[in-house]
């Protein structure tokens, strides 16, 4: 696999997720509803200023701080995918790797940008791009869009489950983008296969340094 592969992966990520945020700031009110397959998915359209799945990191220097700590990782992140490219990695590994790199890049950009490019969006008006007085937050600040929603079960709780029994519960709750996809799906897919995408390369360095023991 080559780099020029790895940054078409990046690219494709990124196209599918700025154009479904873009369309939902500029399509739907906050929190609006579309159901696409009855009780199990959702469109369902609400912000977070913080990271993944809605989790966040307080106040004004937390936002600036987890901003500029995805674009640390996405540029450290380029550089050392093409170091995994020249090093021929599992190809998997690198698929992983791109999934994961564009999911941040997904996120960083509405961290960066949207801020800038967009009206507030509220209960009963949609976003405008480009707003004659300007977005509604300075740059960094944006808001991560955030719409895919599956409460596959709503219901309550037995009485006989430790702690929440009896109470009311939704699975799965968190509403979340392509980019945080792409991102638990590189994740996962290489904890689940470490062992084959790290086992090749570990036994080529084995291998080559056994070569290089055996002509001192």
């Amino acid at each position: 696999m080559k780099y020029r592969h790895v940054i078409w992966i990046v690219a494709l990520v990124l196209v599918l997720d700025q154009a479904l945020k873009f369309w939902i700031k500029t399509h739907m009110n906050f929190s609006q509803e579309f159901i696409i397959f009855p009780n199990w998915f959702r469109i369902h359209f609400t912000e977070n200023p913080g990271m993944a799945y809605g989790l966040e990191l307080g106040g004004e220097w937390g936002k600036v701080i987890l901003t500029l700590f995805r674009l640390a990782a996405v540029v450290i992140g380029f550089k050392y995918m093409k170091t995994l490219v020249k090093q021929q990695h599992h190809t998997g590994l690198l698929i992983c790797g791109a999934l994961i790199l564009a999911g941040a890049a997904g996120n960083l950009i509405d961290s960066m940008f949207y801020g800038l490019i967009f009206s507030e969006t509220n209960f009963y008006d949609v976003a405008t791009f480009l707003p004659k007085n300007g977005g509604y937050a300075s740059f960094l600040h944006g808001k991560v869009v955030d719409m895919l929603y599956f409460p596959v079960y709503r219901g309550y709780l037995p009485s006989w489950v430790p702690f929440k029994g009896g109470e009311y519960f939704v699975f799965f709750n968190p509403i979340f983008n392509i980019a945080d996809a792409a991102i638990s799906v590189g994740v996962i897919t290489i904890l689940l296969f470490q062992k084959r995408f790290f086992h090749k390369h570990i036994a080529k360095e084995a291998t080559e340094k056994e070569a290089v023991a055996a002509t001192k």
